[in-house]
């Protein structure tokens, strides 16, 4: 039936929703919120492409609408976020001055245009999904860090604030420079040529899928013991145990 076949788009536009939302809340200062709808985008980003190869429903429209999709939940959400971390940031900053260190004539400037960093993860993003659509080597996994695992590590950041608050956190989070540092390697993992390995089963037997069963166990260990600031750790251990099975991946098309 013809609206079988549509389900995989119906998802990746659910998708699309939750990203707009996202926006929106991230840009009235709502972070908490605006990263539980990014989640939930990812939840449906997953699972288009998995409809998607059990209705054999793959098509050309489908793979760019999923990118259109992961552009705005997974590029322009986070870059918002960003922005607004910067913004709380020079906020921070201007509570712990002191009284003889004086920024008057160049703080304004800084609040106004230094946060606008935040944003080159949009542009970054962008280009990751545009390279993909184009790449002929990517089908069991990645060339650089997907969009969805950039954005969990980006919004991790205001929920370990909320949910995980301690002074050393606030401390090391709310510093331009980390958050800086953060944005700039972001976008260079987005486009980093390091294969990267998807969490793709072909086979459900444990020796063909050895390191993504391995990933899985200790991302749930991590999970349980650290909560939200496990997010961080888990795409580090995300890129090490990819580097540690080192292999090319070829072309893919996700529906």
């Amino acid at each position: 039936m013809k609206i079988l076949k549509q389900i995989p788009n119906i998802i990746t536009s659910l998708n699309i929703l939750c990203g707009c939302v996202a926006i929106l809340f991230a840009i009235s200062g709502d972070l908490i919120t605006a990263s539980f709808f990014v989640f939930l985008g990812i939840f449906f980003d997953f699972f288009d492409g998995l409809a998607a190869r059990l209705l054999k429903a793959q098509s050309e429209v489908g793979l760019q609408l999923d990118s259109l999709a992961d552009v705005i939940t997974s590029g322009v959400a986070p870059g918002v976020v960003m922005y607004q971390m910067l913004n709380l940031s020079y906020f921070h900053q201007m509570q712990t001055l002191t009284e003889t260190f004086s920024l008057e004539g160049w703080n304004v400037s800084f609040k106004n245009y230094l946060p606008l960093i935040g944003l080159l993860i949009v542009i970054a993003s962008a280009y990751r999904l545009a390279k993909f659509n184009v790449d002929t080597r990517q089908t069991s996994g990645f060339i650089g860090l997907p969009t969805p695992a950039n954005a969990l590590l980006i919004l991790s950041l205001p929920l370990i604030l909320q949910f995980q608050y301690s002074e050393l956190a606030e401390t090391i989070i709310l510093n331009r420079w980390f958050l800086i540092g953060m944005t700039l390697l972001s976008c260079i993992l987005l486009n980093a040529e390091i294969p990267l390995f998807a969490l793709k089963y072909k086979t459900w037997d444990f020796k063909s899928n050895a390191v993504r069963y391995i990933f899985l166990i200790i991302c749930v260990v991590l999970l349980v013991l650290l909560k939200f600031l496990a997010i961080p750790f888990i795409i580090l251990l995300y890129i090490l145990l990819s580097l540690f099975t080192r292999r090319t991946p070829r072309s893919h098309k996700k529906h």
